[in-house]
């Protein structure tokens, strides 16, 4: 986790929910002299209205607002001019797709999901702390806070999120638990085919490959789908009949269908 601090005595504050409400028409028409549809921000002379501009219309020239006075409006107003610089300005409205961004792109509009969080801490700390530092001017201040880091639970939860079907977790290979998991079906209790799996978990081991021996002599449908619900990408089964025929057979987790591979293959297949 990071922190930062700042000797800024004050910092540009977002009303809290309770200070701003809606005006009554009453209420506009007793200070503007208008009604809704027809505000702007030139006034007449001994009114003086607190205008907010968002940074779009700060930087607009020759634009249209409301005259304050029902059914007018007054071209060509320009900041400076025909009104104040506007007493604040900031970023008060949503943006819309396709609009201009600040770098001259394009705006587009997607979903995200948030795997960072920044707290501002104010003064709390640093204040209990004792904690000064010297500002500009060679004076102890107490500087503000802030932290801010990656939380790792929610980037395992947005990997989910991401990579999942009915059955369970589709894990990204760097974020599986388990690269391989060899499955052993061996209702007989063959020695061989348990020997053959603790072979083949040994050399995909030694290849580099995470591998897991899943042993449980479990049926089939049930040790498969837990391996799906865990989501190891690979799935390879050891069974009598395999040996047999001198093959495993081998599933990725986002395949739809099982292949038979040889031990060549199969190492092929994982490696690549």
């Amino acid at each position: 986790m990071a922190t930062t601090w700042s000797t800024r005595s004050s910092w540009p504050r977002s009303p809290a929910p309770g200070e701003y409400r809606a005006a009554t028409e009453a209420e506009i028409a007793q200070h503007l002299g208008s009604e809704p549809g027809f505000l702007g921000p030139v006034v007449g002379p001994g009114k003086k209205i607190r205008v907010v501009a968002d940074r779009d219309v700060a930087a607009m020239a020759d634009f249209v607002v409301g005259a304050n006075e029902a059914g007018f409006h007054i071209a060509g107003v320009n900041w400076g001019r025909d009104l104040p610089e506007a007493d604040v300005v900031a970023d008060i409205r949503n943006v819309i797709a396709g609009e201009k961004a600040a770098d001259g792109g394009e705006i587009r509009l997607t979903r995200g999901i948030e795997v960072g969080h920044v707290f501002q801490l104010g003064r709390k700390y640093s204040e209990a702390m004792k904690f000064t530092v010297l500002d500009e001017t060679g004076k102890a201040t107490v500087p503000a806070m802030g932290c801010y880091g990656i939380g790792v639970s929610r980037i395992v939860a947005a990997a989910i999120e991401q990579n999942h079907d009915e059955a369970g977790i589709v894990w990204p290979v760097p974020m599986a638990p388990w690269t391989v998991a060899v499955c052993v079906i061996n209702p007989k209790k063959d020695a061989s085919v348990d020997a053959a799996a603790e072979s083949l978990l040994a050399e995909l081991q030694a290849a580099g490959l995470d591998a897991v021996l899943d042993d449980r002599g479990l049926r089939p449908g049930a040790m498969f789908a837990d391996i799906e619900l865990i989501g190891i990408p690979h799935r390879v089964v050891v069974s009598e009949r395999g040996l047999a025929a001198g093959t495993f057979e081998y599933r990725a987790r986002n395949a739809s269908e099982a292949e038979s591979l040889d031990r060549t293959q199969l190492l092929e297949k994982l490696r690549g």
